[in-house]
């Protein structure tokens, strides 16, 4: 079977089934394993897909966004240890600022340490903040009906009256030479300000996070910490060399 064929049922049954393992592969075109694996390393350099342990997966579209909903019941394990692994690095006294999503306001429920001050622009992160009797700041703006946070030019004014011990951001992708991105510009815009006046900042990706891009970059890879639960070292290799990984313990 001719490569250009071989590529072409790949990128098909990854349409159909958007993940795939090598032996899957191995039976449709009925090649070898080694040969599938060069086919994907073509295919993911092409930036037709990511390769994933064990196989590989279709890219997201680039201003795809979920809903807070639909996040909220994505991959929930992975969100909370990553969650309670964050929270474990705010100290005492700590001036946080909590980006908007569902992995941050996990972490919510892990903020045990006296006299810290969280801002945020998460509409969501209010209730639960206040329930734990911590001093809270929200950053003011449009409120973004489909991830509930605060975003716009007003926002954008608002957090520069803030500095920050610690910034934890929410991404919808990371990519090795592409950086940090997410599909809204002006909730970009928002992250990569928040991370400006931030003294240390993380962002929290869960696996599926990895090779990924959306629209609108707000951070290079240098610019701040990745905590995740992404395990496989062939996978974190090329990022260990522009950032620090915490991998959450699982």
């Amino acid at each position: 079977m001719l490569i250009t064929e071989r590529h072409r049922l790949i990128l098909d049954y990854l349409k159909e089934k958007e993940n795939v393992k090598v032996h899957e592969l191995v039976e449709l075109t009925k090649s070898s394993e080694s040969t599938l694996r060069r086919d994907l390393d073509q295919l993911e350099k092409q930036n037709y897909i990511k390769r994933v342990h064990g196989g590989a997966s279709l890219l997201q579209r680039k201003r795809e966004e979920p809903s807070m909903i639909e996040k909220s019941t994505q991959n929930l394990k992975e969100k909370n240890i990553l969650a309670k692994y964050a929270a474990q690095l705010i100290k005492v006294g700590d001036c946080v600022y909590l980006d908007a999503g569902t992995t941050t306001y996990q972490m919510i429920q892990y903020l045990d340490q006296e006299n810290i001050v969280v801002v945020t622009n998460g509409i969501d992160h209010l209730d639960a903040l206040l329930e734990k009797d911590i001093t809270t700041y929200i950053i003011g703006g449009y409120v973004k009906k489909v991830t509930k946070a605060m975003i716009g030019s007003n926002a954008y004014e608002s957090i520069q009256n803030y500095r920050f011990d610690k910034s934890f951001i929410g991404t919808n992708a990371i990519h090795h030479e592409l950086g940090f991105t997410t599909p809204d510009p002006e909730e970009a815009q928002l992250k990569t300000k928040a991370i400006y006046l931030s003294r240390e900042s993380f962002v929290l990706a869960d696996h599926t996070k990895f090779g990924e891009v959306s629209f609108s970059e707000f951070a290079k890879l240098h610019q701040a910490k990745i905590i995740t639960n992404e395990e496989d070292s062939m996978i974190l290799e090329k990022y260990k060399e522009k950032t620090e990984i915490y991998c959450a313990p699982f």
